[in-house]
Formats: structure tokens, sequence, C-alpha cells
């Protein structure tokens, strides 16, 4: 189920509110609790990966669901257990469970990657075993495994199956993050008051679903045609001109902004309406100075995730300069093969890597150099942060399985190559054909042809650039999520008249363009 449908907005969210409260503020917080368990569940169900080719419901994906849930459970419950008299038991404990979320994580996304790979080194003609993505495997998986480790230091300290499996299954951060952790999240439903009506954590919740779905549903799925025609005719054997390479970045670049920022927007909103309070996923990353402010902003508890668990671990910046760098571009590496089993990812993960290295190499040599924090210095800094980001969603997108349906056997590599050099200008330089009646007068200076988007669309880029660049975001608007930017400054939000009817206008408007209702991006990681 999508939080962009009639179903989810109209009837699922409505019930699932209405009952949870009824029984919450009568008390019977067990009951409550089950009840936004089963569904969460209900909502992971209701998806169905074999519609697209006219395959019937399996219940296979909720079965892998909750054989997840309860395996990792049992787990837990051992490591506190064995740690104090028998930690070596309570660490074979830990194994197990990292190997097997692992290894069920890696059958699931990588073989036929995996497969292909195996059949190209060695010329074998294994076939591919074609297994569909759960979803949010991803996501519930990490979880489980912050879990884990979580009970190995001792942190996560009470049991109990029936909180274990709403802190998995709660569906306002079940298919696409942000990855929270037991405990911060626990605590919370641990509080009577979070299972009684709150109306000014209701009003911000609407308020900010309303404004994520506005993002989704009015932009990023605006911006969705523009990126895919260009792509698509990339791919198709096309050779973008200059004009034509950089509105297709750019279409996409704000596309995936909008749509991953409308859903973290639309989960922290849905869980503040009941009284949850979610850590922030998403802050203003293309206002980032550099690269590693970006990683700062950008889903920032995945970034969370692999500092904690895979940087940490190598060795972090323990170790000297050179393991230092090593550790970045091994975690931004396997960070990129986590988005996707493709080239396109594996490149995207190595490009942001060696981003980084460079960041932090030239951090220590200009951290004394006053000249260098001047305003535009910090202005040059930005820019080239936000092209360099716009460089790797060039593999990105090449690699976005959703993009290829109509082709057999798509180049991702080719696809991103072509792309880069027509934003380099390799193709030349070309007006859209539309422009040409307008721009006679430049007939005899540029050639015109056809370009695969419509001119009318291209003001949709430039007013999602003045947004992302320029407008408040959803920080410090509304102040709720929990976020290492907090501060003392008040919320840009109240609850006033004037907040209601943009409120009111801002849901209306989306909630008439969902009439396409699509997929998030993220959902296919």
């Amino acid at each position: 189920m999508l939080f962009n449908s009639y179903e989810f907005i109209l009837v699922f969210l409505p019930i699932c509110l209405l009952v949870f409260f009824l029984l919450g503020n009568r008390g019977k917080i067990a009951a409550a609790s089950w009840w936004l368990t089963g569904t969460s569940l209900g909502f992971y169900a209701w998806w169905n990966p074999g519609a697209a080719e006219g395959k019937p419901w399996s219940p296979f994906y909720l079965a892998l669901i909750i054989t997840s849930i309860v395996f990792n459970y049992w787990l837990g419950v051992g490591i506190a257990r064995e740690k104090e008299a028998r930690p070596r038991r309570a660490k074979g404990f830990l194994t197990l469970g990292v190997t097997v979320n692992m290894v069920a994580l890696a059958w699931f996304k990588y073989a036929d990657f995996g497969v292909a790979l195996a059949n190209s080194a060695f010329g074998t003609l294994f076939p591919a075993p074609h297994v569909l993505l759960p979803l949010a495997i991803s996501f519930f998986t990490f979880t489980q495994i912050a879990y884990l480790v979580d009970a190995w230091h001792g942190v996560t300290k009470e049991y109990n199956f029936r909180w274990y499996a709403l802190f998995v299954s709660f569906f306002p951060h079940l298919i696409a993050g942000p990855i929270v952790l037991y405990r911060s999240l626990m605590p919370q439903f641990a509080k009577r008051e979070t299972w009684r009506f709150n109306a000014d954590n209701f009003a911000a919740g609407f308020t900010l679903f309303a404004f994520g779905l506005f993002k989704k549903a009015v932009i990023a799925d605006a911006l969705s045609p523009t990126a895919n025609a260009v792509f698509l005719g990339v791919a198709g054997g096309g050779e973008p001109s200059l004009i034509v390479a950089w509105v297709g970045a750019l279409a996409y670049t704000f596309q995936l902004y909008f749509d991953f920022s409308g859903y973290s927007d639309m989960a922290v909103g849905i869980g503040m309406m009941f009284n949850v309070r979610f850590p922030l996923n998403f802050d203003s990353p293309y206002k980032a100075r550099d690269i590693v402010d970006f990683w700062r902003r950008w889903h920032i508890t995945l970034s969370q995730f692999l500092r904690d668990h895979l940087y940490i671990p190598l060795g972090g910046s323990r170790c000297g300069p050179t393991r230092r760098y090593t550790n970045l571009f091994l975690t931004m590496l396997l960070g990129g093969l986590w988005h996707g089993a493709g080239w396109a990812f594996i490149i995207w993960g190595a490009l942001h890597g060696a981003y980084l290295c460079v960041n932090h190499a030239w951090s220590s040599f200009a951290k004394n150099r006053a000249v260098l924090q001047s305003k535009p210095a910090v202005f040059g800094g930005w820019l080239l942060t936000f092209l360099a980001v716009v460089v790797g969603w060039v593999f990105f997108k090449s690699g976005d399985r959703l993009l290829y349906r109509a082709i057999e056997k798509p180049d991702e590599f080719g696809v991103a190559r072509e792309m880069l050099e027509g934003m380099c200008g390799i193709n030349g330089l070309t007006l859209p054909l539309q422009l040409k009646a307008a721009l006679s007068g430049l007939a005899g200076t540029f050639e015109f042809a056809a370009a695969p988007f419509k001119v009318q669309e291209l003001p949709w880029i430039f007013g999602a650039a003045l947004i992302a660049f320029f407008a408040p975001n959803t920080q410090q608007l509304f102040r709720i999520a929990l976020t290492a930017r907090e501060t003392n400054e008040p919320p840009i939000w109240k609850t006033d008249g004037r907040w209601v009817v943009l409120t009111a206008v801002v849901f209306v408007v989306a909630f008439f363009r969902l009439t396409g209702v699509t997929e998030f991006l993220y959902f296919q990681f």
C-alpha cells in the first residue's frame, strides 16, 4: 500500500488511527498495540509483487517478514540472557543473526546479479533465478541487525515480543525508513500519553503529511516524465545534446529529491499523528557546502547505520589517514551496492567514496586558511558539491530497474556514459524544436532538433530548484523530528487559521493529483 493512494488516505489511515485511539483512551494498551502491529502487517501484505505480470497475491512475503521478526526476537533474547554468564554463546547468537539476515538479503537482492557476474567471469550459462525483491527487506533487515547489536552492547534491555513485533512492523517507517533504533522508538510507546489522542500532535502531523504528499504528487511526479523521457531516449540509442542531457539530469536530480523528501515528511507526519517522533531522515541536502555535509543531510539514518555498523568496525579514522580513506571508500562502495544490484549503483557508491576521500583531504589542507572560508569560496564549494551529486545521480538513474521495463538487456553504463558526454557538450548544442518559432532569429546560430521532453515541463525544474535551494525545510517549519541539528529556535508552523487554510489548500491540490498513483523511488531498494 502506498501513502499516496486513495485507499491509504481515505480508508486505511483513518480506521487505523480511530481504533488505535479508541483502545488507547480506554487504557487497553495491549489490544491497541496488537491492533497497530496487525494493521501494519496488513499494510505490508497489501503489496503484490507479481501484479504487473498478472500473478495472484502470494502469502510468502508476509510469512517472510513474520519469520524474520520471530527469528531476530529469539536471538535478541538469547544474546541478552547469555551475555554475562556465557559471552561466547551470546557472541555466537549475534554472529548467527547477522549472518542469516545478510544471507537472506543477499539472496533476494543480489542472486540474479551474482549469477550474471559468474556467467560473465567464467563463461558459464547458469540460469538466473529471477528472485522477486521483497518489499522493504533492506530496511527491516538493517533495523533488526541494529537491534541485535544493541542487545549485544546491553543497550536494549527490555524484551517483550508484542513490543518487538510493533517496533519492526510499525508501518510509517517499515517500507523506506527512517531506520529506527529500538532504544529510541520503544520508550515512546511505553508512555501512556502516546496512546491518547493529542490534537496538537495530530495537527502538526497532518500538516507535515500534506506537505509531503504535495512534494510527491505535485512536484516529483511532474518531473518524472521529463527525466524518464530523456534517459529512455538514451537507452534506445539516442545521443543527447548539451541541453537535453542537462534537462534530463536535473529533472531526475529534483525528482528524487522531492520524492524522497516527500516520503520522509509523510512518514514523520504519520508518526506524529500517533504521538511518535521519528529521527529526521532528510535535511535540505542540496544546501550542503561539501560532500561530507551532504551525507549528514541525505538519508541521515542510513548514513548513521553505515557509519556505526560498517565504517567504525572497519577501523574508522583510528588507524591513520590511509586506512581512513580506504574505510570511507569501502563504506560508500557497499552503500552503493545496498541501493541496487548493478554496476551503475556500484559506480555511484565508488564515486561518493572518492568524493568523501577528496573532501576529507581538502578539509585537512584548508582548515586554517581564512580565505577559503570567504563567501565566494563557500559558494564555490556548494556549487561543486551540487554538480558532483548530479553526476552521481546520472549513474543512479541509469541503474533504475523501473526505467527499463520494456528493454530486455539495458546497457546501464552505456546510458550513463552517453548522458555524461552530452552534459559535457560532446554531442553538440541544439535547441528544442518547439522553440524554433519563438527563436527564429537564432536559426543561423543554433541548430534546432526534436527533444524528448515538452518545453512547458521546464518551469517545473526551475521551480523545484528554487524550493530546494531557498525554501525552509521540514525541520525549520516544525521542529518536531529528532535530529542532531535541533536548536532552541521556535517553529515557523503554528496552529492558527493561516496554517489551517494553507494546509487545506496544499492537501486538496495534492489529493486531486493522485489520479496516476506512482511508487516512491526508494521502494525499489
